[in-house]
């Protein structure tokens, strides 16, 4: 495997693991506002799957465009600096949803749109744009996208079970988001600058 192909596995595996640590930690930020009843969890995974699934589609459309492995690392950091701002306003937003009276389906609706979905769709672009880097042929490349989604599939594994198990207890939520906006910038740096100007091999 070169070295491009082992640059775009590592994004595309650690945005399955941010994706999915963010998802987690949304509870937290609604929960002291909203609950944590079953509405609240399907309005979650409601805006993280429609986040996702905007991502896939624009992702495979933007791989189009000669593809570059800077390109894969600016959407990976775009997902973890659109992250910031649940940082610095998720309180002030969630609160001021609920202090509106709302329905606490919609409400609770509402501040996932505003706060989680855009990093959703940054990160959903990622591996559609992955696969279009690490394919060598036509001929393998159903073989090669599926290694790629059994590697960012496992880091959301990962991430799900690190984050509910560990991190929650170790760190208050605000610290896990930094050191994961951290991680992630820090990630796509060092990526870019080592093997980012390196293009897809197929046409």
């Amino acid at each position: 495997m070169n070295r491009t192909a082992v640059a775009a596995f590592t994004v595309a595996g650690w945005s399955g693991f941010y994706v999915m640590l963010v998802e987690l930690l949304s509870s937290r930020i609604l929960a002291p506002y909203f609950g944590s009843s079953i509405y609240v969890w399907g309005a979650i995974i409601f805006i993280f799957m429609l986040g996702l699934a905007i991502g896939y589609l624009l992702g495979g459309l933007y791989s189009r465009h000669d593809a570059t492995l800077r390109r894969l690392c600016v959407l990976q950091a775009a997902s973890a600096l659109a992250t910031l701002p649940t940082v610095v306003w998720g309180d002030q937003v969630s609160g001021w949803l609920f202090d509106t009276g709302m329905d606490v389906r919609y409400g609770s609706l509402a501040a996932c749109m505003a706060l989680f979905f855009i990093p959703t769709a940054f990160a959903g672009m990622v591996s559609p744009y992955a696969v279009r880097l690490v394919i060598k042929d036509r001929e393998t490349s159903g073989r090669t996208a599926g290694y790629l989604y059994f590697v960012s599939t496992l880091g959301s594994s990962a991430g799900t079970l690190l984050t509910s198990f560990y991190f929650v207890l170790w760190w208050d939520v605000n610290h896990i988001f930094a050191g994961a906006i951290a991680v992630s910038l820090a990630l796509c740096a060092a990526v870019a600058l080592t093997v980012g100007g390196k293009r897809s091999e197929i046409a």
